[in-house]
């Protein structure tokens, strides 16, 4: 994707948030009156101890989505790709990626390291694995549903 469609399509996504703030209903996150959402840390934090809490939407449903996941160290993705491009922002920790056709084989040893407050951009279909490595790490997941991930098959050699 150029970098013209990025601003694009990142303009588009961040109107469906102003456009859909009226559609929320996760986490228990309810709009004012005049459709803002305004959510304390404490707010965001997954249920029941749980790694994942849903901020707005469902990815496996039409529109905008927000997610947070926190990974424990060690913990993280085999090679995949997703229909749908993904914006995420390292929320705390150092989260650790491979992209591209490297990231067609599991190494770990070649990943590169995004620190909190750093941001990635996912294209549709852009091959990809991350993880956590030494540190627990949560990152916040936006895109557009729905979203079908799709594994890629390793060599089991």
């Amino acid at each position: 994707m150029k970098p013209s469609q990025v601003t694009r399509h990142l303009a588009c996504v961040l109107g469906m948030i102003l456009l859909n703030a009226s559609l929320l209903g996760a986490q228990d996150l309810v709009a004012d009156p005049e459709g803002f959402i305004i959510a304390s840390p404490a707010d965001l934090v997954p249920p029941d101890g749980g790694r994942r809490t849903t901020v707005l939407g469902d990815p496996n449903e039409p529109g905008m989505y927000v997610i947070r996941l926190t990974f424990e160290p060690g913990q993280g993705s085999r090679p995949h790709y997703h229909s749908q491009a993904r914006y995420i922002t390292v929320i705390e920790g150092t989260w650790w990626v491979s992209s591209g056709a490297r990231a067609d084989v599991y190494d770990p040893d070649s990943m590169r390291a995004v620190e909190a407050g750093g941001f990635l951009f996912q294209p549709p279909d852009g091959h990809h694995y991350d993880m956590a490595k030494d540190e627990p790490v949560t990152v916040q997941i936006m895109g557009l549903g729905p979203v079908q991930t799709t594994s890629i098959p390793q060599d089991s050699n």
